[in-house]
């Protein structure tokens, strides 16, 4: 979640599939975005991309995106011996 959010209770769009969602950081618990766990570096991924709050649908996709990601530089560089 962005900070972009911070004192609102809205229905807003999703910036990547723009579908409506409620931002609750009013009620940071109650948010759609609490079910989604993200690493720093998976947090970071996501802002680089996006501004604002994101639907938990789209925060899980980025998240494997970022996951799937790494694996595969992981992979490139153990078979070229970096």
């Amino acid at each position: 979640m962005n900070s972009d959010c911070i004192g609102k209770h809205e229905h807003t769009a999703c910036p990547r599939c723009q579908r409506s969602f409620e931002c609750r950081v009013g009620s940071i618990n109650l948010c759609q975005c609490q079910r989604v766990q993200l690493s720093d570096a998976q947090q970071h991924y996501v802002s680089s991309q996006y501004q604002g709050c994101l639907c938990a649908d789209c925060l899980l996709a980025l998240r494997t995106e970022y996951n799937q990601q790494t694996h595969q530089n992981r992979l490139t560089k153990l078979l070229h011996g970096h």
